[in-house]
């Protein structure tokens, strides 16, 4: 996984990171650490998000390892984050979790199209 140029405030490079998350696909709050050049640092991720002051962030976009939306301090933000994510075709199942691997965002793949290895010519 490619990981953003190093600046020095890591919430700039949180921010950077999650900017780059598309319309319907999400990301994990280590995989965002991991983009950013802070590996191990998935809390870290957490308190950026929570104390986010910056427009054009999407945030909603962020959710736990399990698939699922974390908590929020203020009331309702779960279900506001839902709701974003299903404005952009995002589905929860009974367990309000989301499937991962049909969601989450990678970086390499998404948006552009697979390489396939060329086919060797005869000889």
């Amino acid at each position: 996984m490619a990981t953003v140029k190093p600046s020095g405030d890591p919430y700039d490079r949180i921010y950077a990171v999650v900017r780059r998350i598309p319309r319907g696909r999400v990301a994990t709050y280590g995989q965002i650490a991991d983009l950013a050049g802070l590996d191990g640092r998935a809390r870290q991720v957490g308190y950026a998000m929570r104390t986010l002051a910056i427009e054009g962030v999407p945030w909603h976009r962020v959710v736990n390892s399990r698939g699922q939306i974390s908590a929020r301090a203020e009331p309702g933000g779960d279900r506001v984050q839902r709701q974003l994510l299903e404005r952009e075709g995002v589905t929860f199942d009974a367990a309000d979790r989301l499937e991962l691997a049909h969601y989450r965002w990678r970086p390499k793949m998404d948006g552009r199209p697979s390489r396939r290895p060329r086919a060797q010519a005869s000889l």
